[in-house]
């Protein structure tokens, strides 16, 4: 077999004739982004050949010259039958950056949720039992006793008792003289046993609540004695340099191999994460019992191993909605084996468990007469809209411009992005604000909104987004048709270099922020109501904790309503995943949301399309849906 070496690193391995150049990097363990999942479109991850054989289709992305010198893109290169030597450029992470700490946040859960826990709330609890010592007449097992027991605290069900459990049962029956603790998962039919140790050891019981996100993963440590919060933790989800987007990834899991690897990431990124808040807080791995977790139907399928390729192709069905209760030695990720795992209900190809856990926390959308809309903005825009009659819901494809991805210098909010950026009218010059008040290294989602709201308003920019070619400013720098913006020079910047936004990086915001206000105006036309009738706007995940409203309805990213309408509810996915954690009250309505929900799919939808056309100016091309922005411009003020 030809052997693939790779420089600068000085890692080789050997692969079949035929193989993508993409896939032996990833055999070899080097490290390359392809942020379209691999299928040619990014032009991202450029190799050079050194030496060797091989066959490409690069041309018509990459230019004859480049082809000449030997550049080819990975994904588009197949390795033939000699050995070959392959220069790789190192990686940087466009959308880097450390995360602010998290232990700080204030993570609290409903009041209503801390006061009204019952017995058996829990996804799984720690019950104390003193079983009868065996007796010679009686005939009983270890297995009956501790049965019998089990029953008198709640209705007769059937009790399933792993042969894990039965192996040190009867030395946990005789250690502390029939007094133990069980660790049961308790359904409508039957109780699952976790564990029978013995002694009292209710005090020490923990969970997690997790939230898999297409860009980042959040972990949570819940203390379920106490339903308390220990510690929350965030970093990036590790899929993402197999593509920056849910098509990207499912665009890379075409293969069984690519699958496993997809899977392997992202639970090395939940497992490195529990490691964290449990470490921090001296808690050891199998004393966590349960875990909840919320992701997006597509996150969910690689997490499991699922096939994703049916969420993408027309009539866009997924593996399952519903995800049976699952061990955590099933699923891969590195707490108790025995610990039950609810991996919360989808509704659609790209609605999932992110949104129906995310409900709960939105003061409660579905019992409300007036209309609200839901609206969790990220990579992708899922949307909730109406009322204790009807829940509607959509999803569109934001791609990862409000995460720093698709942006030159562009980064997650994390510590030294830009998030505020106000532009001097005269000059052009942007004055910035960073997360965590050092020198910027990157700019942010929230930080682009700003830096367009204000060239917009100052009149750098146009409605198209393009820099104003009549008027002169030392920060814009103008080569032909293309046009770059200096927001912060090379000699104020943490990054050693400039930081600029080009005209594509604002093309980039402009089609994000319209798929988000088209899927919305589709949203309320399906229910044949305008923009007015809106009664509240709940704005949830981590991009909308740094929203400035008046800015994102600038650009037109959200209606042009009155601003009391709006509330931030902050990572509304993690938060529900909790509840889902601690209460069977949220388990049951979590479920009961996502059955209630009707899906609409917008890409079998003209009208979508014709919306996103729309709105593809700033703010949009009917000044009419934007009053106040209309306003503010024609007088030559700020809005």
């Amino acid at each position: 077999m030809p052997k693939v070496f790779f420089q600068p690193s000085g890692q080789s391995v050997e692969v079949i004739a035929g193989t993508s150049l993409l896939d032996a990097t990833r055999m070899a363990g080097v490290e390359m982004d392809a942020p379209c999942g691999g299928d040619g479109s990014c032009g991202q991850c450029i190799v050079r050949i050194d030496s060797g054989h091989y066959e490409t289709d690069s041309l018509g992305i990459l230019p004859e010259s480049a082809a000449k010198k030997g550049y080819v893109l990975a994904c588009r290169t197949q390795v033939l039958d000699s050995a070959v030597t392959v220069e790789v450029p190192e990686l940087i992470g466009r959308i880097g950056g450390k995360f602010v700490e998290d232990e700080d946040v204030d993570w609290q859960i409903h009041a209503d949720l801390l006061t009204d826990q019952r017995p058996g709330e829990p996804l799984v609890e720690k019950i104390q039992y003193t079983v009868p010592q065996p007796q010679l007449e009686d005939g009983l097992s270890d297995l009956d006793r501790l049965t019998r027991c089990i029953e008198k605290d709640g209705e007769r069900r059937e009790l399933n008792c792993p042969v894990s459990v039965l192996r040190s049962l009867a030395e946990a029956l005789r250690g502390e003289d029939g007094n133990v603790t069980v660790t049961l998962c308790r359904t409508t039919t039957s109780d699952y046993v976790i564990d029978v140790e013995p002694g009292d050891c209710t005090a020490r019981h923990f969970g997690l609540a997790v939230d898999v996100g297409t860009t980042t993963v959040a972990v949570q440590l819940v203390s379920l004695s106490s339903a308390g919060v220990l510690a929350t933790r965030t970093d990036y989800n590790a899929q993402i340099s197999c593509g920056l987007d849910v098509i990207s990834r499912i665009n890379y899991a075409r293969t069984p191999d690519r699958r496993e690897e997809l899977r392997i990431r992202v639970l090395s990124t939940i497992n490195n994460l529990i490691r964290k808040v449990a470490g921090n807080h001296d808690v050891k791995s199998d004393e966590i019992r349960a875990a909840v977790i919320a992701g997006n139907t597509t996150m969910m399928h690689l997490l499991l191993g699922l096939n994703p390729e049916y969420i993408r192709l027309e009539p866009y069905t997924p593996t399952v909605h519903e995800v049976p209760l699952l061990s955590a030695e099933e699923v891969g990720i590195h707490i108790h084996p025995r610990s039950r795992i609810l991996i919360c209900p989808s509704v659609g190809s790209y609605v999932g468990g992110d949104i129906t856990a995310g409900l709960l926390i939105a003061n409660s959308v579905d019992e409300r007469e007036s209309l609200s809309l839901f609206m969790d903005i990220g990579t992708n825009g899922e949307l909730v809209i109406g009322n204790h009659d009807f829940l509607i819901t959509c999803a569109c494809s934001a791609g990862p411009a409000f995460e720093g991805g698709g942006i030159e210098h562009g980064m997650r909010a994390a510590l030294g992005a830009i998030e505020q950026a106000d532009i001097d009218p005269a000059t052009g010059v942007a004055t910035v604000r960073t997360i965590g008040g050092g020198k910027p290294v990157g700019i942010c989602g929230s930080g682009m909104i700003s830096l367009l709201a204000g060239l917009y308003r100052t009149g750098w920019i146009d409605r198209a987004g393009k820099f104003s070619r009549t008027r002169s400013s030392s920060v814009i720098r103008i080569n032909g048709r293309r046009a770059h913006y200096v927001v912060v020079p090379e000699d104020e910047s943490g990054a050693g270099k400039a930081i600029i936004v080009t005209e594509l990086d604002i093309e980039n915001v402009i089609r994000a922020k319209a798929a988000i206000y088209s899927a919305i105006s589709m949203l309320l036309q399906h229910v044949g109501v305008g923009m007015e009738r809106i009664g509240t706007v709940f704005i949830a995940g981590g991009f909308g904790r740094f929203l400035d409203l008046e800015q994102a309805i600038t650009i037109g990213l959200i209606p042009d309503i009155p601003r009391e309408k709006y509330r931030y509810v902050g990572n509304s996915s993690l938060m529900g995943a909790s509840g889902a954690l601690i209460s069977r009250r949220y388990r049951e309505r979590m479920l009961e949301l996502s059955r209630r929900m009707t899906y609409v799919e917008l890409n079998t939808s003209p009208e979508y399309m014709h919306q996103y056309t729309g709105a593809l100016f700033l703010p949009h091309t009917d000044m009419d849906l934007f009053p106040s922005v209309r306003a503010a411009t024609s007088q030559g003020k700020e809005c």
